[in-house]
């Protein structure tokens, strides 16, 4: 965890991945992405379910879900947090990539 005390940005206790997710608008690009998965493997490469859900486009509870189901990335427990580790969802997503758009 990083303190963020700029008030302008909400101050108090966030993570680096949510402090650089923030930045980002709805709209994230790919190479924004990338950009954010680079960072989260120099800095600390296990993600919160927030953080991997963010990362995947999907929703918290979707991907709790998935977790409960067994049907989404692999994750690990640490303490009492969930965690998934950036290189374990950047693997899932590609083994589930689908061509064309309509899923």
């Amino acid at each position: 965890m990083t303190h963020d005390p700029n008030p302008e940005a909400g101050g108090g206790a966030r993570t680096r991945i949510e402090a650089d997710s923030s930045a980002v608008d709805g709209g994230a690009t790919a190479s924004s992405a990338a950009e954010r998965a680079r960072r989260a493997r120099e800095h600390c490469p296990f993600l919160t379910t927030k953080q991997a859900a963010f990362h995947l486009g999907l929703a918290g509870d979707t991907l709790k879900k998935m977790r409960r189901e067994r049907r989404g990335p692999p994750c690990r427990k640490h303490g009492t947090v969930w965690r998934y580790h950036i290189d374990d969802i950047e693997a899932w997503s590609r083994a589930n990539m689908r061509e064309g758009g309509n899923g």
